[in-house]
This record gives C-alpha cells, structure tokens and sequence, in this order.
C-alpha cells in the first residue's frame, strides 16, 4: 500500500477550469485503478496557507539551529513542518493547477516555500544543492488556454517550468500532463481537453 497526495491549487469550478478537471479525472482513476492505497488530498487554496516570509524564515532557520524559539516562531514552524512532513511521507504526489496570468497561482508558489528546505527535501554540498527525495514519483497536471510548450509563447510559460526545475532540484522525478491551446483553437477545444483527461486517467492508472 502507497500513500499518494494529490495537490489542487485552483479554486474554480470545474466546468470553468481544465486543471481542475484533470485533478478530478486523475483522482477518480487512481482511487478506482489502486483501491488499497491512501489517497490524501490536499486543497492550497482551501488551507489558506500564510504567506511565506521573515517569520516562517526565522523559525526554520533557529530551529534548525537548536535555537530557541518564541510562541510565534514555534507557531510558524509547526505549520512549516505540518506541510512539510507530509509531502516528505507520501509515497507519490500528483500536484494539479492551471497557468495563470503566465505563471502558476499564488498558493502554490507560497507552497512550495513551505518544502523547500535545507536539510529536509535538499541539502547543500561544496558541488551544489542536491536533492534529497530519492527519486519520488511526482505527476504534474496543468492547463493553459494557449499553446506555450512551441512556438512564441515559450518564454512567457512561468507555471510548469518552475515548480518542475524545484521538484527536480529535490530529487524528484517527475511526469507530466498538460492541456493546452483549448482556449486559442476553439473549434478543437472539446477534442483537446478530452484527450487530456484521458492521458490523465491513464497516466493514474499506470502511476
């Protein structure tokens, strides 16, 4: 038996949002394809995380130190280590969200500040930050409404490639499925988005 955790940061309804109907069709598939495993799910925008800052910095930085912490820090630190640890336990994490504005939405940025630590999912070495997670399985679900994996657009594709280069730099080992170009070639949308929600199924079934 697996712990997987599925990570949604988008919070439009489904009929609105593509990523979030990619989230729903890999869930679906996983819970009915692995019925043994423990399917954990994890709504960014629902927990509301506090921003990541000085606080948060400042309590994981003394206690990593053995440094004493006040009420506020220890406060900080614990929600810090509650996200923490359980990306650390779960076996295999499927994280799913949409490209915003050119980037990835504010929550899961913020999240991945929460496990990006020294020491817990990296560590430094004199040849450089080395990943820590052994090669967890991650599976990426995304959507954006234009074309941005060719062509002009590519630069300006700030979602994907930085939550991938993050995961990669933890030790990773990531997959991905994107739906893309719905919204620029409408007469093709529902041929489009329905074959992503097939690869995602599958790619469930097969994770």
């Amino acid at each position: 038996m697996a712990t997987v955790l599925m990570i949604k940061a988008n919070d439009r309804p489904a009929e609105q949002a593509v990523s979030v109907q990619l989230y729903d069709a890999f869930v679906q598939s996983y819970k009915e394809t692995h019925p043994a495993d423990t399917v954990v799910e994890l709504d960014l925008y629902a927990e509301n995380l506090p921003f990541y800052g000085n606080e948060a910095i400042t309590a994981m930085f003394k206690s990593a130190q053995g440094f004493e912490l006040s009420a506020e820090e220890k406060r900080a630190a614990d929600t810090v280590n509650k996200y923490l640890d359980q990306f650390i336990a779960a076996d295999k994490v499927a994280i799913a969200f949409p490209l915003w504005n050119f980037t990835a939405p504010a929550p899961l940025i913020n999240y991945i500040g929460y496990i990006a630590q020294a020491g817990k999912t990296f560590k430094y070495t004199a040849e450089g930050p080395v990943g820590l997670l052994n090669n967890k399985p991650v599976v990426l679900l995304s959507a954006r409404g234009g074309v941005y994996s060719e062509g002009p657009m590519v630069e300006f594709e700030a979602a994907v490639r930085p939550v991938k280069a993050a995961l990669g730099l933890f030790g990773a080992q990531t997959q991905e499925v994107i739906i893309e170009g719905h919204n620029q070639f409408r007469d093709r949308a529902a041929d489009i988005i329905a074959e992503g929600l097939k690869k995602a199924a599958d790619t469930a079934a097969a994770f």
